[in-house]
C-alpha cells in the first residue's frame, strides 16, 4: 500500500520516532535522554511519589502511561508533552514498550520562560513533534560533548522548548487537563503539597488530616478516589523515595538517614525499608553501589 504523503507520521524521520539513547552521566546539573534507559534497575525513582528540586519534562513518543500529580491520577499517551515545575509531588508509570524522552534541569536554566504550573499538551503536528525531539536531541549531544559554553547552549535550547510550549498552549478559556476539577481533587492537592513540605517530619498521617481540618477517614477516602492510593500510602511512598535516594548516595550513615526522615530509631527505619522493599537498607545500599560501578 502506498503511504499517504500527507499523513503526519510519514513526515517524521524514522530516527526521530525512536527513543534516544541516554547521554553519558553529565558533569553538570542537567540530564536528558531515554526515559526507559534512565530508569533501568531503578523504576522506583519515577514510580514512587516524590518531588524534585528541578524542572522535569517528559515527551512521550510511543505508548501510554499513568501520571499521579499532586494526588490526582491522569492518563498519558503518545505525542503528549508533560512539564512539571520543581516542587510538585508526582509519580510516573510507563509500562514496557512505551517510549519517551526526558529532560531534567534546575530552575535557573528555565529562567522566566518555562511555565510556573504543570502543563500537559498534545503535539498534533509533525512539525511540533520534530522540533521538540530535535531540541532534546541537541541537549543530549551537548551533554555528551562537554564543550565550552555548554550551559549557555543548553539554556538556549530550553528557551526554544519553552517557546514551543507557549505556542502549543490552548486558548486561555480552554480547560486545563491537570487542574483539580472538584472539591476532592483540591483537597488532595493540599495534602500533596503538605507532604512535599513536611514528609521529613515524624508526624503521622492523622496529623496531616487534622491540619486540613478533616478526619483521617475522609482524607483516606478522597485520596483513594483521586489516585487509587490511601493517604498513608502517599506518605509512605514519599518517605520511601527519599530513603532509597539517600541509600544510593555515598556518605550518609543509615542512622542519619533514619533521623533525617523522622524515624524514631535506626531499627524502626530498617523495618520500614525491609517491609516495603524486601531488603534491609544495607543490601539496598550495596545494590545501588554495584549498579554505579557497572555504569562506570
Amino acid at each position: 500500500m502506498t503511504e499517504d504523503p500527507g499523513d503526519a507520521r510519514n513526515q517524521v524521520p524514522t530516527f526521530l520516532r525512536k527513543a534516544l539513547p541516554p547521554a553519558p552521566a553529565p558533569k553538570g546539573p542537567v540530564s536528558c535522554g531515554s526515559f526507559a534507559l534512565a530508569q533501568q534497575g531503578a523504576s522506583w525513582a519515577s514510580g514512587l511519589l516524590h518531588d524534585l528540586p528541578d524542572h522535569y519534562l517528559l515527551w512521550i513518543t510511543k505508548g501510554q502511561g499513568r501520571l499521579i500529580l499532586e494526588g490526582v491520577r491522569h492518563g498519558l499517551s503518545a505525542h503528549q508533552l508533560l512539564f512539571i515545575p520543581a516542587g510538585h509531588v508526582f509519580s510516573l508509570d510507563l509500562p514496557l514498550g512505551a517510549q519517551a524522552l526526558y529532560l531534567r534541569c534546575p530552575p535557573r536554566f528555565g529562567g522566566d520562560v518555562l511555565p510556573s504550573r504543570p502543563v500537559l499538551l498534545r503535539l498534533s503536528t509533525a512539525q511540533a513533534q520534530v522540533t521538540l525531539t530535535g531540541e532534546l536531541d541537541a541537549i543530549t549531544r551537548e551533554l555528551a560533548a562537554q564543550q565550552p559554553a555548554m550551559e549557555t547552549a543548553i539554556t538556549a535550547r530550553i528557551a526554544l522548548i519553552a517557546v514551543l510550549m507557549q505556542r502549543q498552549l490552548p486558548p486561555g478559556n480552554a480547560p486545563d487537563p491537570l487542574a483539580p476539577n472538584d472539591a476532592a481533587a483540591r483537597l488532595v492537592r493540599r495534602f500533596a503539597r503538605a507532604l512535599a513540605r513536611d514528609f521529613r517530619s515524624p508526624k503521622p498521617m492523622a496529623e496531616y488530616a487534622r491540619a486540613l481540618e478533616i478526619t483521617p477517614t475522609h482524607l483516606t477516602r478522597v485520596c483513594r478516589q483521586c489516585c487509587g492510593l490511601t493517604a498513608a500510602d502517599m506518605l509512605t511512598q514519599r518517605k520511601l523515595h527519599a530513603a532509597r535516594l539517600a541509600l544510593a548516595a555515598n556518605g550518609p550513615a543509615i542512622k542519619d538517614i533514619a533521623a533525617d526522615l523522622g524515624f524514631a530509631s535506626a531499627a524502626y527505619f530498617t523495618r520500614f525499608i525491609q517491609n516495603h522493599t524486601g531488603m534491609p537498607p544495607t543490601a539496598l545500599r550495596r545494590q545501588a553501589r554495584q549498579k554505579t560501578r557497572e555504569q562506570g
